[in-house]
């Protein structure tokens, strides 16, 4: 392959990941999922509007996930009272009676959903990758993805100009 054939191509792939990481730097609008969670409760994430919300799509054979479920909870103790609000979604394979008691054990203090039919994954853009993590701004948009752990003092600077208080 000519040497000009080759830098026209690797221009084109460089300019494709351009433009890809671009857009996952420009606020997107949450999907208008509703949640349903082990325990029976309906969630919309249309109603949470006006707080800052947490999605974190997890599951229960993911040391990652587990690993960072202390860091969740912190979080949660610490600005839920300030209108922070946390929803852990697993993923579809993962069995409804694993979900329970890892949930019971762990004495998550957040609600836990199911993705059963793997719709909520689809809906934020193919979550297929565990832990991924959406921070939602108050007014419904997507303004933080984490793929895999996220750092927590990163996700508490960007977090707090969103607390009440």
């Amino acid at each position: 392959m000519p040497n000009k054939t080759k830098l026209g191509l690797t221009v084109i792939v460089l300019a494709g990941l351009v433009w890809a990481f671009s857009l996952s730097l420009t606020p997107s609008q949450a999907p208008n999922a509703i949640f349903s969670t082990i325990t029976g409760q309906r969630i919309a994430l249309q109603d949470l509007r006006g707080k800052p919300v947490l999605v974190t799509f997890w599951a229960t054979d993911c040391p990652a996930c587990i690993n960072e479920i202390p860091d969740l909870q912190a979080l949660y103790r610490d600005f839920h009272p300030q209108g922070l609000e946390i929803i852990a979604i697993n993923m579809y394979y993962d069995p409804p009676s694993h979900i329970v008691a890892m949930s019971d054990a762990k004495q998550l203090p957040y609600p836990v959903a199911l993705d059963s039919h793997n719709e909520h994954a689809l809906a934020f853009g193919n979550v297929y990758l565990t832990p991924t993590t959406f921070l939602i701004s108050p007014d419904g948009l997507i303004i933080k993805r984490y793929t895999g752990r996220f750092d927590l003092s990163e996700l508490t600077a960007r977090l707090k100009p969103y607390l009440k208080g």
